[in-house]
Formats: C-alpha cells, sequence, structure tokens
C-alpha cells in the first residue's frame, strides 16, 4: 500500500514539474520568437483569430515545451520510483497527451504539428525520460 502511494505521489509531483516547465518555457517563447504583428496570444480567443498568420517558427516553443515539460516530468517520477518506474512515466505521458489533444480541438492548429506534437512531444519523452533519468541499482 506504502508503495502505490508513493508511486502516485510521485506521479502527481512530476505532471506538477512538468507543467511548471511547460509554462516557463511558454511564457518565455515570445521573448524569444515574437508573435505576428497584431496577434493577442495572452487569451484562447485572440490566439484562435490570429492562429493563421503564425508561422512555422511560431510552433517550435510550443512543441519544446510540450516535449520538455513531458521529459522532465517523466524523468523525475522514473528518477524516484523503482517499480514500476517504465509506466509511471508512460502515466506522466499520457497525461500531457490528454492536454495536448484537448488543447489541439480547442485551438486549430495547422496540420503538421498537429501530427508532429502527438507523436513526438508525449510518449516518446515519456520513453526518453524513463530511459535518461532511471535509478541504476
Amino acid at each position: 500500500m506504502i508503495k502505490v502511494l508513493k508511486i502516485i505521489v510521485f506521479v502527481l509531483l512530476g505532471i506538477v514539474l512538468g507543467s511548471i516547465v511547460n509554462m516557463g518555457i511558454i511564457m518565455v517563447s515570445g521573448k524569444i520568437i515574437p508573435p505576428p504583428e497584431g496577434a493577442d496570444v495572452t487569451t484562447m480567443e485572440g490566439l484562435k483569430a490570429s492562429i493563421h498568420r503564425f508561422e512555422p517558427k511560431h510552433f517550435l516553443f510550443p512543441f519544446l515545451a510540450h516535449a520538455l515539460g513531458t521529459l522532465v516530468g517523466s524523468g523525475f517520477v522514473s528518477r524516484f520510483v523503482t517499480s514500476h518506474a517504465l509506466l509511471s512515466s508512460f502515466v506522466v505521458g499520457i497525461f500531457f497527451l490528454i492536454g495536448g489533444t484537448i488543447n489541439i480541438l480547442m485551438l486549430p492548429s495547422p496540420l503538421w504539428f498537429i501530427a508532429l506534437d502527438l507523436v513526438g512531444a508525449y510518449l516518446p519523452m515519456s520513453y526518453l525520460g524513463w530511459l535518461v533519468f532511471q535509478k541504476k541499482e
């Protein structure tokens, strides 16, 4: 019972940590690659109204935020959970995959970005997080 509770706590902490990384990257992205002139990226309505003006470079940081947030969250879990570390890592990845899917349904994006994001940013990063950060015994 204690092991299960420990796994749940670390998975939740991994989700929180990954979310912090994700939001941190999103928050600095506009300073590195400014949004198109006149685009309001502070609200979902503003994004919806101006996303057609975004160039591929504007999707770089959202992808990195999704991928690195998942990588850090899954890596954190893999580092501290010894039994079922791979499964726990994938739970974090599935959580972010669901969030990414909801985001794509709410905010229409180019098809190439949807494919790249859903296929490359979540489950592969969970696996990589487990592979790199798992505790070697």
